[in-house]
């Protein structure tokens, strides 16, 4: 059957965060029908499926994961729930794309790629702004500015509720985990490497999580990648710097970009809307058409460098990434 013949990946939304009107934006215009949502009581839920046109609302988890037309569920809940509810909805037979980032644990990613591989079903950590034409033109043009240097990657906003999941110690909250794991993301596919040390500074607010942090990731051959993330000020960049210039990127992270500037010049791109990236990318990816972008080492990479960050916050010095 022809890929734009294939049947509509069928979804169930696993939690009813405001993330989802981003999702649901221009989501149906991908491979995808929503089918249902599941929230932790049947008024959410029902609120949430009246708004967004879905037809089946559970008033549990485990009864969405129980519904035998969701094919694949898409994880939207708090950061500490992401591991639990992923090897729950792997256990009932859905694909997982489970919203960014999987975990700061690494042990959690190995465990939940393993029982994805037992069970046949595919797993994808939802870093949406790798999907983008910005990022793959980003990769592209670095043969341009020479062989590379640094990187300096940002992305920040002003966060006001102190009740919000973001900031909860439980909830494993934080800006690093937030934030600026799309600046380590960034820094691991500039150099399409993974970092060999880290350091890291943080600034923690009431709630006991970092609101402002910053790091500095060294890969091999002398590259350096500086970040900085936080909850107390507005910023997002993406740049690269090499032995003959330079790549700049404003706002990396949303596919909303009209240019990047390369040695001075704009090089035109496209906008397009991540999430509907993300969605085609994973349903090709389950019926078999393509390869899912990001996967285990993705993953793997991701969580042992947001591990090592605040293993190097708390211990005031320079660590080694686990490998």
């Amino acid at each position: 059957m022809p890929r734009n013949a294939a049947p509509r990946l069928r979804w169930g939304i696993l939690g009813t965060g405001a993330i989802n009107d981003r999702v649901l934006r221009h989501g149906r215009e991908a491979r995808a029908e929503f089918v249902a949502v599941g929230s932790r009581t049947p008024d959410r839920a029902a609120d949430f499926a009246s708004r967004h046109g879905i037809e089946r609302a559970h008033g549990s988890y485990d009864d969405l994961l129980g519904d035998p037309l969701v094919e694949a569920v898409y994880i939207c809940l708090p950061n500490s729930l992401h591991h639990p509810w992923t090897l729950r909805a792997l256990a009932a037979g859905k694909h997982v794309l489970c919203e960014k980032p999987y975990t700061r644990r690494p042990a959690e990613v190995v465990e939940a790629f393993d029982a994805a591989d037992v069970a046949r079903l595919q797993l994808m950590e939802g870093f949406m702004w790798r999907h983008t034409p910005q990022a793959r033109r980003f990769v592209e043009l670095l043969p341009q500015i020479g062989d590379l240097r640094a990187i300096r990657a940002t992305f920040s906003f002003v966060l006001t509720n102190p009740s919000d999941i973001r900031v909860s110690a439980s909830l494993d909250g934080g800006s690093l985990m937030d934030v600026g794991a799309y600046c380590v993301s960034g820094a691991r596919l500039v150099t399409g490497s993974e970092p060999e040390a880290v350091h890291g500074d943080q600034l923690l607010g009431p709630s006991g999580v970092d609101v402002r942090f910053t790091g500095m990731l060294r890969f091999a051959g002398g590259v350096v990648a500086t970040i900085a993330c936080g909850f107390d000020f507005e910023h997002a960049t993406l740049e690269a710097i090499g032995g003959a210039g330079s790549i700049f990127l404003r706002d990396p992270w949303t596919g909303s970009a009209r240019t990047i500037t390369v040695n001075g010049r704009d090089v035109d791109v496209e906008p397009a809307d991540p999430y509907r990236l993300e969605l085609d990318n994973f349903a090709a990816a389950v019926r078999g058409d393509e390869a899912p972008l990001l996967g285990r080492a993705d993953a793997l990479g991701q969580a042992r460098a947001i591990e090592a960050l605040y293993r190097a916050a708390a211990a005031g010095e320079a660590v080694k990434v686990a490998s």
